[in-house]
């Protein structure tokens, strides 16, 4: 009976370690830089937000600010596609989906100055 006990708890073990292993997650680092100058944008708000299989946006996400040298990081990003907004004053609102598919990746996002509006009211 204790021979069979200690086997169900080695294979319960080995079990979880397999379903750990499937759960592959990377470290992720953002550098935003102006494309006019390629100098950092400090305070930007990075917004990451899973995307399902259809390319649907999906609920939940995590915000990120970046430092005085353009720069933040996320550790614990599941691998998969993952929709990147990046949001800076008097910059244009940026907007992508990466696939997370590396355990290190660096991602650099060129934030533009905004567009000319335009207007029939003259």
């Amino acid at each position: 009976m204790r021979r069979l006990i200690l086997t169900l708890v080695f294979i319960a073990i080995a079990m979880i370690a397999s379903v750990a292993q499937d759960a592959t997650y990377a470290n992720v680092n953002f550098l935003v830089v102006k494309d006019t100058n390629g100098k950092p944008v400090r305070n930007a708000s990075v917004i990451l937000h899973p995307v399902n299989e259809k390319g649907k946006q999906e609920k939940g996400g995590f915000q990120l600010k970046t430092d005085a040298e353009g720069k933040a990081k996320y550790d614990g990003v599941p691998y998969g596609k993952i929709r990147i907004q990046v949001i800076a004053r008097g910059l244009q609102t940026y907007g992508e989906d990466y696939d997370i598919n590396q355990p290190q990746m660096q991602v650099t996002i060129k934030m533009k100055p905004p567009q000319e509006q335009y207007t029939i009211y003259k």
